[in-house]
């Protein structure tokens, strides 16, 4: 039977919903989405999609090394996007993040995201 752990920080903000932040089976690490909340207000940071990118990696990033991980041990991440011409500039931010080594990725354009968020991104990363 596979190990679970799961995982939460208080660097990374609390799920807003019955979802843990991520959850780790072995050596691999499912980690939820995050949005651009500000781990230490819990509020929404609404600002250039630059901005909101950035928060959210800062916040995935908090997630992974809660589970003694960084971004080098991600092998797969889902970008969604409210808005498809927001891309360019996310991925200007993504790639300072995974420069080297990037994962598999897929970004969609959805209709909306929780607290009206312009990102949202998950990943899967593993030891």
């Amino acid at each position: 039977m596979a190990r679970r752990e799961y995982i939460a920080t208080p660097q990374a903000p609390a799920a807003i919903g019955p979802y843990s932040q991520a959850v780790l089976v072995d050596n691999t690490l499912y980690c939820s989405g995050q949005i651009a909340i500000d781990p230490v207000t819990g509020q929404m940071m609404h600002g250039s999609i630059e901005e909101e990118t950035e928060r959210v990696l800062e916040n995935l990033g908090a997630v992974l090394k809660a589970a003694g991980m960084d971004f080098r041990d991600v092998v797969r991440c889902t970008v969604y996007l409210v808005d498809m011409e927001d891309y360019a500039q996310m991925n200007e931010v993504y790639a300072r993040y995974f420069s080297e080594d990037p994962p598999s990725r897929e970004a969609v354009e959805v209709a909306s995201l929780p607290r009206g968020a312009r990102v949202e991104i998950s990943c899967i990363a593993v030891r």
